[in-house]
């Protein structure tokens, strides 16, 4: 009766979650949880440094240790970077990583991917600012070829794979499924002709589910221009959750600029089911603060949505 998927975005940054220093305990209890109390998806985000001008350092944990080891120690639900940056990996190495956790996960990585946006960090660890969507592009040919067809010959301006091959593979002959989280018109094109599912996270829709009208026309014209029918991919969006004694001290800066979703389990399961009327097959949430808590203060909406409430 679930009219759509729901996941969790689970912190592994400093000052996020309520602590300073997330540690791997914590998360595996809090992915425990998640299991039990019935969400569908865990997914982690993918950087390596939030850096503010006026605020203090945020350091991360790397994603795909942590990807590898909820991998290990969840049984049921989907887990996924949202989204990993091809900048920081090379990207057949990252093809590699990907199946390996596919593989260790049986079968339940949702590969996100992204170019990137958060200069400071580029910066601090040495990585390319420039041309980022035409190097994505480039690591995106190579990832999703040595996914899908586990071998690969290219020889790009930016990276190459001179007769790769891809093995031993995982658990899925095509590998994992691959999200692109985009609106911009180059990356719109290439998740038409490269991606499984398209992600408008709740920064590109405003965090309301009419803010995906709009953005869903853009995907389908992009997959008609590359002659796809665009009811083969598949439409996930995150969602911001403040719970109303939250405060505003772990959130990114430009996180104030449209209103979160508040309300009683019956509104924000009302508030879903417009974004499933809205074409949505997946969300992510963000809750605030992102604790187990909240976690366990969400699950009743999960009850509503499956009984159909």
């Amino acid at each position: 009766m679930r009219p759509l998927k729901v996941g969790v975005e689970l912190p592994i940054a400093q000052g996020k979650g309520g602590r300073q220093d997330p540690t791997w305990a914590e998360l595996k209890h809090t992915a425990a949880r998640v299991e039990d109390l019935g969400y569908d998806s865990i997914w982690i985000e993918d950087h390596l440094l939030f850096r503010y001008q006026g605020q203090d350092d945020n350091g991360v944990w790397d994603c795909w240790s942590m990807l590898s080891a909820l991998a290990a120690v969840t049984e049921r639900v989907e887990i996924g970077p949202l989204v990993s940056c091809t900048s920081f990996r090379n990207p057949a190495l990252l093809a590699k990583i990907a199946d390996t956790v596919d593989e260790i996960s049986g079968g339940r990585l949702i590969l996100g991917l992204g170019a990137g946006w958060h200069e400071a960090e580029y910066q601090a660890f040495g990585f390319p600012f420039d041309h980022r969507v035409s190097r994505f592009a480039e690591a995106l040919t190579i990832i999703s070829g040595l996914l899908k067809h586990g071998e690969i010959d290219f020889e790009g301006t930016y990276y190459s794979a001179r007769n790769c091959v891809l093995g031993p593979r995982g658990p899925r002959p095509q590998g994992p499924p691959i999200l692109l989280g985009t609106i911009g018109d180059r990356m719109l094109k290439l998740t038409a002709e490269h991606a499984d599912y398209w992600n408008g996270y709740f920064t590109h829709t405003r965090n309301t589910p009419d803010g995906i009208a709009p953005l869903r026309e853009r995907v389908d014209a992009a997959c008609v221009a590359a002659g796809r029918d665009p009811g083969t991919l598949g439409r996930t969006a995150g969602v911001f959750v403040r719970f109303e004694e939250a405060g505003g001290a772990t959130l990114a800066p430009h996180w104030d600029q449209f209103p979160a979703l508040r309300g009683t389990p019956e509104e924000m399961a009302a508030e879903l089911r417009r974004y499933a009327d809205q074409g949505i097959q997946h969300i992510q949430l963000w809750l605030e603060p992102n604790t187990l808590d909240s976690i366990e203060r969400f699950a009743p909406v999960l009850e509503l949505l499956d009984a159909g409430a």
